[in-house]
């Protein structure tokens, strides 16, 4: 199962910054994940004062090579997905609540993986196009896993900082979690990482 930094180790620092992707990185999780908005700047709606979040450009720089990058995309405009894409190789995985920037991103580049969060108003059977589908961790149910899995789909769950929640998924098969805890996800699962 997938270890995914949620906004990087953003349980012990600033989420969507550069430390707290570096310190996701040092502790041997698969993919970081950030949100992007239309001017390519990572924080999330509600960003902190005082603290520097970084631009795509930087994020990629700071990973390339080291760690999987999945960029979710807040609210994009249909240019926003095109320089988007432009700065990220074929390795980055691309997630979003909307369906329409997803179509558009798999149009210009149909090797790309995406992931289509479900539920708000898209069904696991209209996220059949993308590489995975997302689910929340207090809506997924073991009938959605299963729907999205005989569609061909992977299947990821956010956010989950609980391990024993962590070990059930896996158990379902879930091919990836979302998580604020990196560190206790590895331990949980056996890849090390705790204190």
């Amino acid at each position: 199962m997938l270890v995914i930094a949620h906004r990087g180790a953003s349980f012990d620092l600033p989420e969507n910054t550069l430390p707290a992707f570096e310190r996701a990185i040092e502790l041997g999780a698969d993919y970081v994940e950030l949100d992007v908005h239309n001017d390519l700047s990572v924080t999330h709606d509600r960003p902190k004062r005082g603290v520097d979040y970084p631009t795509l450009d930087e994020v990629v720089e700071l990973c390339q090579g080291r760690i999987g990058l999945m960029v979710e995309l807040k609210r994009p405009r249909r240019d926003t997905v095109q320089r988007a894409l432009a700065r990220l190789d074929d390795d980055a995985v691309l997630l979003c609540f909307q369906r329409p920037p997803l179509e558009e991103a798999r149009r210009l580049r149909p090797a790309l993986r995406t992931i289509q969060h479900v539920g708000f108003g898209v069904s696991i059977r209209r996220a059949a196009a993308a590489w995975a589908a997302g689910f929340r961790n207090d809506r997924v149910t073991r009938r959605g896993l299963l729907a999205a899995q005989r569609l061909g789909l992977e299947t990821t769950v956010y956010t989950v900082n609980d391990e024993a929640r962590m070990l059930e998924l896996q158990a379902l098969g879930v091919g990836g979690i979302f998580t604020d805890r990196p560190d206790r996800a590895l331990a949980a699962l056996g890849r090390r990482p705790a204190g």
